[in-house]
């Protein structure tokens, strides 16, 4: 990060799953600050250090190194369980939660009966599920919206709280019945929020004075994504996406920071397509080379350990995310996964009915029904996992990179050979 370009923004522009927690660690050596700014536990990010895996999903995952401050803000939904359970691993390894986090007043809380929606609309869709995380997302950003959500502020003025869960919980536990649901008692889970609220109460500030501040200052802020741009709840697949906004402008709506201020915008592309839940994949392979792409890859969720579903590079799709969002660099994952293939595919366009069509024309409906166009191109066999430099992986591997470069007109800035932290080249 230089010196002029202070204020970094790391997004996934697959279906997410892309590698972000990997590419936020690094570029959290040199940050201030790190802001998760949406989506809730429902992200999982993974970093890897000496061979040990770290899962994040609440805390951003720029905790691991020494400098930032990490702010989860108001744009973001807590499960106090989950985020108890954070909090006590980093507290085990030592990191001195009240210098080192800050969470906003304005987030919302997952409340008990928020999980226990989502698991029944999930159940009334029958075969027409949407593959929800079953985590109460959905539910807890619809009570946001519809002026019945609780939280951070109200949980620290803990009459109120108790009143207001008291309130919803009898709203919800009529809907909870007619599911055929057992209803929520509140007596039951009031214990776990009067801890929450006296363990994070020390925690909790002014987290826009902050980060205003920050920027006037000229501090380095680096904005962590939770999901993929394909999963944004309004220029996704609608309705097989998250809740959240996930593009560029999710940060000014998560965040309170304009996103006119963010001097880089790093689009994080998996070599490969996957993705968990369902919805269109219109790339998805269902072969051995699946097989042994999500193998190679360990495509399992970090959230639901579910298998991802897996398919080639959707080129049209990326391309799509990176208009959206301004994206102005790329950094290119899970490359490595791909050796071994004697040929490897990425899609180049879309046909409906004999005609061309463009990603931005489709919605689940067409993806569904189109075929892809692919462009073929040789694979290579050697172990990249160690190469330090990009003039030394195999030909085919750099000519596979330039050309995904070429079709998004974005420049490619950083190729991740390995889930370890250090084993990235910076082209």
């Amino acid at each position: 990060m230089t010196a002029k370009n202070m204020i970094q923004l790391v997004i996934g522009s697959q279906w997410g799953d892309e590698g972000k927690g990997k590419i936020v660690d690094m570029m959290a050596k040199k940050a201030d600050f790190v802001v998760r700014f949406h989506g809730g536990n429902n992200a999982g990010h993974t970093v890897v250090i000496n061979g040990k895996k770290f899962p994040f999903h609440l805390i951003p995952s720029g905790i691991l190194q020494k400098k930032p401050i990490v702010i989860i803000e108001a744009g973001t939904v807590i499960d106090p369980e989950v985020l108890m359970e954070e909090m006590e691993i980093f507290s085990k390894m030592r990191i001195n939660l009240k210098k080192k986090l800050m969470i906003s007043p304005r987030c919302h809380l997952i409340m008990p009966y928020h999980k226990e929606l989502d698991q029944a609309y999930e159940n009334a869709r029958g075969k027409n599920k949407l593959g929800t995380t079953k985590r109460g997302i959905g539910p807890a950003y619809a009570d946001k919206v519809s002026y019945n959500g609780i939280r951070i502020y109200e949980l620290l003025n803990w009459s109120l709280f108790v009143e207001k869960f008291k309130f919803q919980t009898e709203i919800k536990n009529k809907i909870l019945v007619a599911f055929g649901v057992a209803p929520i008692k509140v007596e039951k889970y009031l214990p776990t929020f009067k801890k929450l609220a006296e363990r994070i109460s020390p925690m909790v500030g002014d987290t826009f004075a902050v980060l205003h501040k920050a920027i006037k200052q000229k501090k380095q802020v680096l904005f962590e994504g939770a999901h993929g741009v394909m999963l944004d709840n309004s220029f996704g697949l609608y309705p097989f996406v998250t809740a959240s906004n996930v593009i560029e402008g999710g940060v000014n709506i998560g965040s309170g920071v304009p996103s006119n201020k963010i001097d880089e915008i790093w689009g994080i592309v998996k070599a490969y397509t996957s993705r968990v839940g369902g919805g269109p994949l219109p790339t998805e392979l269902f072969d051995k080379t699946a097989e042994g792409i999500r193998e190679r890859g360990y495509e399992y969720g970090t959230t639901t350990g579910r298998p991802r579903r897996v398919g080639w590079l959707d080129l049209p799709a990326v391309k799509y995310a990176c208009e959206l969002s301004s994206i102005n660099r790329i950094a290119i994952t899970k490359i490595d996964i791909l050796s071994g293939l004697s040929s490897i595919k990425a899609c180049v366009g879309y046909k409906l009915n004999g005609k061309k069509i463009e990603f931005s024309q489709c919605g689940y409906l067409e993806l569904s029904k189109l075929t892809p166009i692919y462009k073929t191109l040789p694979g290579w066999s050697q172990d990249i996992s160690k190469i330090k430099s990009f003039k030394k992986l195999p030909v085919n591997c750099q000519k596979y990179v330039r050309f995904i470069e070429k079709y998004l007109d974005v420049k490619i800035k950083i190729v991740s050979v390995s889930p370890e932290r250090e084993a990235s080249i910076f082209v």
